[in-house]
């Protein structure tokens, strides 16, 4: 039975179920661990109906974009029970003089338990993503879904429980004061998606038991736009990586960096390209039905704020503009003009607003990105193959795309997801997420060895000595090889004397 969890003194009784059943999952076979991540995967796609009726009252996305959360879990789904018995097996590792004869691997064995605090933006991916991680590590895993996403909560919670008894996968609705209760819970560790303030929370939580922490919390990603880029294609991809969900997308270009000479060419393609995905009959950005709304009414007014005050200390409103409270919907907004003071360009802005400012050379760049955190995600529009470089070399952020946006994000389970710094720790997708959730214990098993094997216990001889001296003196890159025919062939004779 898998009964759905909102009372926060219930998180302790929980929890210790949950840990009762931990070194039970831990001995779970790869095939056990496949079989769970597909009956989760079918779960959630025959609940297809009720995830978009839940996304559509929060957000009010497009099919298709809610179908793209169910792609990715899709993917991360069929990553691991296709991988997750490779996963599982023991890296063995090369020799080196003082295991000579030994044998050394990796073992990879669960943390235990394993708590997610979700956001709400993609709640369905967001959700299941790092869930499918921890299923493949041999973890129990906890669920708190966001409280801005009660819809997709309930679904989230009625989804697991057709799979999973609550000892294994339990998902505990309500607000902060549950989130607040599990963090008190000795969990081993810890995922989080979404802000900054939330996430000092967690690490202070999580530093009270030690457990481990996988965070990602966005920022203020750049994107650069070259002369020698095609401005219509850079306008299509950033207007869409803009506008889609609303903005409301932790990958999202928060502001553009545009080569000068071409800074009012691209203004201009910018608000055509957008009007041209969103508003092409021209009936309003507010009646298509690929434009989202904003998650709240709070957020609404942190967005409006955040506009009022660029314009208010000169922002040049290039396009767009518009704001209708009791739909909760933001239309797109280019704003030039912008500068440090603002709080447009202090804040993450999580809407369909954008900031573009010219550079004039290089150096510009990289002093605007030094005002900012380390961004999540950084985007290099050009033709020119040598600014490319230099932009990727001179700038830093989580993950970077050149002459596209988004894309990086649960599109590819081999490219590890996550930022650097304030924008988040730790890396999603893909095996990166069976390793956030196991210990890589290092295993070294004793062996015959190589000539007097007591050299190395006082009293000390001259033997070791010399062998110490010709150690340090030795390059250590010319050992692999020759060290690894020699493991082979000692392990061979201590089998076969």
């Amino acid at each position: 039975m898998n009964a759905v969890l909102r009372n926060p003194n219930d998180v302790p009784t929980r929890f210790q179920r949950m840990a009762s059943k931990a070194s039970e999952l831990a001995q779970t076979t790869a095939a056990q661990r496949a079989d769970k991540i597909r009956k989760l995967l079918d779960a959630t796609l025959a609940a297809r109906p009720a995830i978009i009726a839940a996304v559509r009252k929060e957000l009010r996305c497009h099919d298709n974009d809610i179908d793209g959360q169910l792609v990715m879990i899709k993917a991360e789904a069929e990553c691991a029970i296709r991988y997750v018995a490779d996963w599982m097996k023991p890296e063995v590792v090369d020799p080196s003089m003082m295991t000579l004869g030994k044998h050394s691997y990796i073992r990879y064995e669960p943390k235990g338990l394993v708590l997610h605090v979700s956001t709400w933006n993609a709640p369905i991916a967001e959700a299941f993503v790092p869930a499918i991680g921890a299923i493949a590590a041999g973890c129990a895993f906890a669920l708190k879904p966001s409280e801005l996403a009660p819809h997709c909560a309930k679904v989230l919670a009625e989804i697991v429980a057709k799979v999973f008894p609550d000892d294994e996968f339990a998902v505990f609705e309500g607000g902060a004061e549950v989130a607040t209760e599990l963090l008190r819970q000795p969990f081993n560790h810890i995922f989080y998606i979404g802000g900054h303030s939330v996430g000092r929370i967690i690490m202070k939580a999580a530093a009270d038991h030690f457990a481990t922490v996988t965070l990602e919390m966005g920022g203020k990603n750049p994107a650069i736009v070259h002369r020698s880029a095609d401005l219509d294609d850079a306008a299509q991809k950033i207007g869409w990586g803009r506008i889609a969900n609303a903005g409301q997308v932790c990958v999202a270009p928060d502001y553009v960096l545009v080569d000068e000479p071409v800074l009012r060419p691209f203004i201009e393609a910018l608000g055509r390209r957008m009007t041209a995905m969103y508003n092409p009959q021209g009936k309003g950005f507010d009646q298509s039905p690929e434009f989202a709304r904003i998650v709240n009414a709070r957020h609404f007014q942190r967005v409006k704020a955040l506009f009022d005050d660029a314009l208010a200390k000169g922002a040049k409103l290039e396009f767009g503009g518009e704001f209708k409270e009791a739909d909760l919907f933001i239309g797109p907004a280019i704003l030039s003009n912008v500068r440090p003071e603002m709080k447009i360009m202090q804040d993450e802005i999580f809407a369909p607003l954008i900031c573009v400012l010219p550079f004039v050379r290089r150096e510009d760049i990289v002093a605007e990105l030094r005002r900012h955190l380390k961004p999540l995600s950084s985007y290099v529009f050009a033709k020119d193959r040598e600014f490319i470089d230099w932009a990727i070399a001179n700038t830093t952020s989580g993950n970077t795309v050149v002459n596209h946006n988004l894309v990086q994000s649960g599109t590819n389970t081999a490219l590890p997801f996550g930022g650097v710094n304030a924008s988040g720790m730790g890396r999603l997708g893909g095996r990166a997420t069976f390793l956030e959730c196991s210990n890589p214990r290092s295993v070294v098993e004793d062996g015959k060895g190589i000539g007097d094997a007591s050299m190395m216990f006082p009293p000390y001889g001259p033997k070791y000595r010399q062998a110490l001296d010709w150690m340090l003196k030795t390059r250590m890159k010319t050992y692999p090889p020759v060290l690894r025919a020699m493991n082979r062939l000692v392990r061979a004779f201590a089998k076969n004397p």
